[in-house]
């Protein structure tokens, strides 16, 4: 006789409390859901099969996460690469020029985060985030053409305007595909893509600037390139991406009612297509949406310059132009060890709040000793290392990211909140680079200084968010003593679109 199918091994079906107590019985679970929802309340998986499946879903959705991310980090931070090619004196960038160049493209993603955060929820996620890709990639091939400021300032703004869908969607795809207990790991996974980047950016733009033609410049090869490679991933996307768990047809249906079982305890829900008012209203009104705004704008205004001006830094530290090149893909390294550090510290002992603080310490000590330290051939190296401290902050932001996609819930409310976010993000990084001021250099003092600030705001904030979450645990923790619906146990309405604050047996993540 034959045993059970793979999918159906180590499955438990398992009862409700009382299911017709539940004050919504699935009635705002999305159409397209409810089936694979009203079919299995609810199924218990054990360790096996969840493992089962996490590599399934990793093998689909995270190789398009991590693989994207990249190459947008990449074409976005291609600028940086070609303005030691040679594009500031082709372009004829003076004074400022070159900052703008790094600050437009965060206006493209203030115009387009909202519109976009609405069309993902509304549109299947594979198919719109392979036409943005596809359209950015355009772009960038486009900047061949980019002989003077007002051009390359037009193309660095729809660059931001379709890579704006990254972000948003990938913290969408993190909490739809990912356990709760996962998620901080996974953002580190395609987030860490920033670092990545800079190891093979590095190499990247070394072999580019070797590259001599009379009919394209280095920088131009550059472009070209890194544009025709982010068209055709576009079209791997659009074949390999699914829309969701209940379209994904490379999954068998047992899988599939699996796949959505397996994150029920998130509480967040998987998809819903109506936009609810309420639900922006409620997003307006959370003190810990707009906390989580405030750190990221405060923690994006380091972090945006920092990145901007990694390679002029470290030129500035008295390193050749090769070497500079070449311990760019340093910086890269320093950044996925600190991401992947941070999500394992995060998970290993169920707190994040704690470890944005501990990561936020060796910012201030790199940046204490970039202010302090007199650039001179003796001290180059101490400088070289008191920058790499400061790349710690990407512990704290890629924790923020993680608190805000396990801590809201309800699909509008997670749209508007992720699309705040977002919009945060690139206000920080408008401002990052226009700190970096060319009169400054080389020890940029005003910039360090406010830096420092930033820090300290991000303490206070910290601060803030993690005893407002813990005091609405305790709230709840009390109320489940009278009703059991409070309870963090009862999964009841785990898919029926409740946000956090509607969902009583919800618990924050801090």
């Amino acid at each position: 006789m034959s045993g059970p199918k793979p999918s159906e091994q180590h499955v438990e079906r398992v009862g409700s409390p009382d299911p017709d107590s539940f004050p919504n019985k699935h009635t705002a679970v999305d159409e397209e859901l409810r089936r694979y929802v009203v079919a299995a309340d609810s199924i218990e998986i054990d360790e096996a099969t969840s493992k089962r499946l996490r590599r399934l879903i990793d093998k689909r959705v995270l190789i398009v996460m991590v693989g994207t991310y990249f190459l947008q980090s990449l074409d976005k931070n291609a600028i940086s690469f070609a303005a030691i090619m040679g594009i500031q004196e082709d372009a004829h960038l003076v004074g400022q020029d070159y900052s703008w160049l790094h600050t437009v493209i965060y206006f493209g993603i203030l115009f387009a985060e909202y519109p976009t955060n609405i069309l993902v929820q509304k549109l299947p996620i594979g198919k719109y985030l392979a036409a943005n890709i596809f359209l950015w990639g355009l772009t960038l091939t486009m900047n061949v053409f980019g002989f003077n400021f007002a051009i390359l300032c037009a193309l660095r703004v729809l660059l931001g305007v379709f890579e704006a869908v990254s972000q948003p969607t990938f913290l969408l795809l993190s909490s739809m595909w990912y356990k709760r207990e996962e998620q901080a790991h996974i953002v580190a996974y395609w987030y860490g893509m920033n670092g990545v980047q800079g190891i093979v950016g590095g190499l990247f733009a070394y072999g580019m600037s070797h590259v001599h033609s009379p009919v394209l410049k280095s920088w131009q090869f550059l472009f070209v390139l890194l544009g025709c490679v982010t068209c055709l991933w576009s079209l791997f996307v659009l074949w390999w991406m699914p829309d969701s768990p209940m379209r994904a047809k490379c999954y068998s249906e047992t899988d599939r009612v699996l796949i959505i079982e397996r994150v029920r305890a998130n509480q967040t829900g998987i998809q819903n297509r109506k936009f609810k008012k309420e639900h922006v209203y409620e997003a307006m009104k959370d003190l810990q949406v707009w906390l989580y705004i405030l750190i990221q704008i405060v923690i994006q205004i380091p972090t945006g310059g920092l990145g901007s001006f990694s390679t002029i830094l470290i030129k500035n530290f008295g390193f050749t132009e090769l070497e500079t090149e070449l311990l760019s893909m340093v910086n890269g390294a320093v950044q996925c060890v600190v991401l992947l550090s941070a999500a394992w510290l995060s998970r290993h002992y169920n707190q994040t709040i704690l470890f944005q603080f501990a990561f936020l310490m060796p910012n201030i000590a790199g940046t204490a000793a970039l202010m302090a330290v007199p650039i001179s051939s003796s001290t180059k190296v101490g400088l070289l290392i008191a920058y790499w401290s400061t790349l710690s902050f990407w512990g704290t932001t890629v924790l923020l990211m993680s608190l805000l996609s396990r801590n809201v819930a309800g699909q509008t409310k997670k749209s508007v909140s992720t699309a705040s976010l977002f919009l945060a993000w690139a206000v920080g990084n408008m401002i990052g680079p226009q700190v970096f001021q060319s009169k400054d250099a080389p020890r940029y003092f005003t910039c360090f200084s406010v830096h420092m600030g930033c820090y300290g705001c991000i303490i206070i904030l910290l601060g803030i968010l993690r005893w407002h979450l813990r005091c609405e645990n305790i709230k709840r923790d009390l109320l489940q003593e009278e009703d059991w619906r409070a309870s963090e146990a009862n999964l009841g309405n785990a898919f029926d679109d409740l946000t956090d604050k509607e969902n009583l047996s919800f618990r924050y993540r801090y």
